[in-house]
């Protein structure tokens, strides 16, 4: 029997383009390059946008959880979305297959520090306590280790099975969705370690 290839769920906040579906035919490719099948989260869904209900909404995350039980590992992009951080919904998916015990390779089009951004998005610098603690306009402290999102984001990607950090690349904002260096790096990462330590879905 032909060996079947890795499935690689494909999280990240580009479902949510008008032009979804190619770019994920796109990372598809790349995919297939580095001798890995590409599951995107549109893939067995309807065209078109859902119904604006809540069982629409629910039946979708039923898709996508029933999606990543089937595939063997994640290529997330935590590229800031609509905040200082990564999306809300890949960040779930990245802690739902780490809980199933499964690699995570994260990516982001900004190599900007968590902590920059969010003194960027507050006006341009973060204030501080008595203590030299990093804090926003409510007082809450701002996360400052360097790392590229919340701590629990990078930590599914730097304590899975791959155990990598987040690749960053700054690119362009006006190509931060469409431009795949970053993931190509990714998927070849996986690849690799695949490669040596094949994890099958259940």
């Amino acid at each position: 029997m032909p060996q079947t290839l890795p499935r690689i769920y494909l999280a990240g906040p580009e479902v949510f383009r008008a032009d979804a579906r190619a770019l994920g035919e796109r990372k598809r490719a790349r995919c297939a390059e580095a001798g890995l099948e590409g599951v995107f989260p549109l893939d067995g869904l309807p065209a078109g946008e859902p119904a604006p209900t809540p069982d629409d909404g629910v039946a979708i995350a039923r898709h996508c959880f029933a999606a990543m039980a089937r595939c063997d590992a994640m290529i997330a992009n935590v590229t800031p979305f609509r905040s200082p951080s990564g999306d809300i919904g890949t960040a779930v998916e990245m802690g739902y297959m780490h809980g199933l015990g499964r690699p995570v390779v994260a990516y982001s089009n900004t190599a900007l520090p968590y902590v920059e951004r969010v003194a960027i998005a507050i006006g341009g610098s973060l204030p501080k306590r008595d203590d030299g603690t990093p804090v926003d306009l409510e007082d809450m402290a701002v996360e400052s280790f360097g790392l590229a999102d919340n701590l629990m984001v990078d930590g599914c990607a730097a304590l899975g099975p791959c155990g990598g950090p987040v690749i960053t690349r700054q690119t362009a904002f006006a190509v931060r969705w469409t431009d795949l260096t970053a993931f190509t790096e990714a998927a070849r990462l996986l690849a690799a370690h695949l490669a040596r330590h094949r994890h099958p879905s259940a």
